[in-house]
């Protein structure tokens, strides 16, 4: 596995680089043929563009976790069109691609294009050891249904794997988030069970919730753990409207970049929209920084002028 921050990193405050750096991607939405969502949303382009923006941003990670709705119909040539464009990105960045199912998603063709698995209705879980931390997929669907729900069996499962902690701790992915909406609406398609599952993560080596299906970033506790909801690819809603007036809306689409370290993991929300950046900050000024001592780092960076 690929190391998340470069060797040589410089360590500016009083953390070192991160352990471990995961790219967090939500509902994509594609559909077979690339064709638009709702006829006026470009699906394709907006996740190639995301795309993009992640292999600008990340550089190396150690997983990129896509929390659900990747296909809007669950037809198999969308499945198959969303591995030809994450596949390419993955494998140059060294991450290995973690796939939740959401509600929009079909269990059969997700499993079969996307997993190389038998196409069955069983729920899509996965667990997976990223150099000691380790991410545990859920799955929130019920097929036939938008409302999320984890049965008996899915929760015994997830308790038998949280029985050993892991090194770095533990991240779930899934799709629907344990927590209450901005937009009181959505709550119709709530998380069922949140109490038995709330009942297993209290105690255990869960570091972070990683959801999606809001498409709106959205960040919250859920039994004493962090939630960070990554918004979407395909759209996003206009949350500037009131809670009864929000609508999806062709802009603001982003990512998250997961840093985590011993202490703490942060979530950076990384939007993905055509800028022009100023040049202040460049890779000769880090070096110059990086060769002075800590005091002579706040003399040239933290002093205000004329103090």
């Amino acid at each position: 596995m690929a190391p998340s921050a470069p060797l040589g990193t410089p360590q500016f405050g009083r953390y070192a680089p991160p352990t471990h750096t995961l790219v967090h991607v939500s509902d994509p939405h594609l559909l077979a043929g690339g064709a638009a969502l709702g006829g006026r949303y470009d699906v394709d382009r907006t996740l190639d563009r995301t795309l993009a923006a992640i292999e600008s941003a990340a550089g190396r990670a150690d997983a990129i976790v896509v929390t659900g709705d990747l296909a809007d119909l669950g037809e198999p040539d969308a499945y198959r069109r969303l591995r030809a464009a994450v596949d390419p990105v993955a494998e140059r960045i060294g991450a290995p691609a973690i796939w939740v199912a959401g509600n929009h998603d079909e269990r059969p063709a997700l499993r079969e294009h996307l997993l190389d698995a038998a196409p069955t209705e069983d729920p899509v879980t996965g667990v997976w050891d990223l150099n000691g931390l380790r991410v545990i997929a859920l799955d929130s669907t019920v097929p036939g249904w938008h409302h999320g729900d984890l049965d008996a069996e899915q929760l015994s499962w997830l308790a038998d794997e949280l029985r050993t902690p892991a090194a770095h701790g533990t991240l779930l992915a899934m799709h629907h988030p344990p927590v209450p909406s901005h937009i009181p609406f959505f709550d119709i398609l709530e998380l069922r069970h949140q109490d038995e599952l709330a009942g297993i993560l209290r105690g255990s080596d869960v570091r972070g919730i990683l959801a999606g299906h809001l498409h709106y970033s959205l960040h919250a506790m859920f039994a004493g753990i962090p939630v960070s909801v990554a918004s979407a690819t395909c759209y996003t809603m206009d949350v500037a409207s009131p809670a009864d007036r929000v609508n999806g809306m062709d802009a603001a689409q982003s990512f998250q970049l997961v840093h985590v370290r011993p202490e703490t993991i942060t979530h950076t929300v990384v939007p993905v929209v055509d800028a022009d950046p100023a040049v202040t900050f460049t890779p000769e000024w880090v070096a110059r920084m990086a060769a002075l001592t800590p005091r002579e780092r706040l003399e040239a960076f933290s002093r205000k002028p004329g103090r």
